[in-house]
């Protein structure tokens, strides 16, 4: 007997540990979490405030007008009074080339009327070939159109661009004097330069 109530002890502490660790984990295991709301407001720091664009301060850039194609008219007539001055250049009987006198008259304003051209584009200039009287009307087309090329050439050499200048020959039909001796056909062997006209 006494045996068996040793038993009933041993058995009866057994239980009792037993139960005792399952109400421990059960404890555990039933304790939830610190919700977040627990944590003290004083712990909570305060969210950034949100962030707005800064005003624009500067206007914004406008594109630029397109640049002008053609000149206005005062610009036009500063042209026309360097074409009045640039004087014709003029050549040698049956030749084409440039003088000294003609690269001189050239010369004179033609740096000037470059640097206003070339903003204009479609702004185009004509370099006149003319002739004296003698030779065949088909001969004197031909030098006057060489002797318009040569002066193109150099206007093209100065830095008026080719696009803006176009030639010409009148030959022997438009000459400025109309005696027949050398002095006369001196000044009908010679190019002129205007302004092509407007459309």
């Amino acid at each position: 007997m006494k045996r068996s109530h040793e038993l009933l002890i041993v058995g009866l502490a057994t239980i009792l540990l037993a139960a005792a660790g399952c109400a421990k984990k059960k404890v555990a295991a039933v304790t939830p979490p610190p919700p977040p709301s627990a944590v003290a407001p004083a712990q909570v720091s305060p969210a950034p405030p949100a962030s707005r664009p800064a005003p624009v301060t500067q206007a914004r850039a406008e594109a630029p007008a397109p640049a002008p194609r053609m000149p206005n008219a005062a610009t036009r007539a500063r042209i026309d009074e360097l074409l009045a001055r640039i004087e014709d250049a003029y050549f040698d009987y049956d030749r084409a080339t440039l003088r000294p006198d003609a690269l001189q008259a050239l010369q004179a304003d033609s740096t000037e009327l470059r640097d206003i051209v070339v903003q204009y584009p479609d702004y185009k200039l004509t370099i006149e070939g003319h002739c004296d009287e003698r030779g065949s009307a088909e001969y004197n087309m031909a030098l006057g159109e060489q002797r318009a090329e040569a002066a193109k050439n150099y206007l093209v050499q100065v830095g008026i661009p080719t696009s803006q200048l176009s030639v010409i020959s009148y030959g022997k039909e438009h000459p400025v004097c109309e005696e027949h001796d050398e002095a006369c056909w001196q000044k009908n062997r010679r190019i002129h330069i205007v302004a092509m006209a407007s459309r």
